[in-house]
């Protein structure tokens, strides 16, 4: 379903050339959870941007489908990625005067979907927080903010979750829950989740891990595990 050819992003500064991807070559399947490790700076985010298409290679392909989407102008980029990926970020990035239930129905006002309530609504029941619609993110633990942004991700009905640290702002036994919960998206849904993490804990719940290095992919563990998740996940930090 995706396939990365020869990717390179270089960034430029002051004159200097900083090259995040460095001819990354990738395939990810339907329904696959894969976790994306790395260090800061080994380019695990920058190449969660370009798949989320919220950046552009500099060279090299993005399929998504077998279509090539690095040729696709801004406003058929923006129009598939709204429909085809759901986004859940370490801050939450939820507004504080919305209740739960807005904050899901967000993305569908954008697309201009006239039964967004009720979406936004089974969207919230989906993540157990069925008797938290009308809170606003100040009512809610960590825990159930991230629910909430996981909620709203969902609510498009998409292919791709992506996943940038989401359990870095959360204390242990509440990332493992969102942990479960992403796994249930992927054995249950079939959706395809891609999760960027530097917690091994929190990528041992993936069927299959990539680590980076220096914008280059360092080790691919290829097929998925057998084994279960990792005891004692540890809190990380925001």
């Amino acid at each position: 379903m995706i396939r990365l050819e020869h990717v390179t992003r270089i960034y430029s500064t002051g004159g200097t050339e900083l090259r995040a991807l460095d001819d990354v070559s990738l395939e990810i399947q339907r329904g696959e959870f894969l976790a994306i490790m790395g260090q800061s700076g080994s380019g695990k985010s920058t190449m969660m941007n370009i798949i989320g298409m919220l950046d552009r290679p500099t060279g090299g392909r993005y399929l998504f489908s077998d279509q090539d989407v690095s040729q696709l102008d801004d406003q058929t980029r923006a129009r598939l990625r709204g429909s085809t990926f759901g986004f859940v970020f370490q801050s939450y990035s939820l507004l504080p005067r919305l209740s739960a239930l807005e904050q899901v129905e967000l993305p569908l006002i954008y697309q201009g979907v006239r039964d967004r309530r009720r979406r936004a609504a089974e969207a919230l029941v989906r993540v157990g927080l069925a008797q938290r619609i009308g809170h606003r993110p100040t009512q809610l633990s960590g825990g159930e903010q991230q629910r909430v942004a996981i909620a709203r991700s969902l609510v498009v009905d998409p292919l791709v979750v992506l996943a940038d640290e989401p359990t870095g702002a959360l204390d242990t036994a509440t990332g493992h829950e969102v942990m479960e919960l992403l796994s249930d998206l992927v054995e249950r849904h079939g959706l395809t989740v891609i999760l960027v993490t530097h917690e091994q804990e929190v990528a041992d719940y993936a069927q299959r891990t990539i680590r980076m290095r220096d914008g280059r992919i360092t080790d691919d563990s290829g097929a998925p595990r057998t084994e279960g998740p990792t005891e004692g996940m540890e809190q990380t930090t925001a």
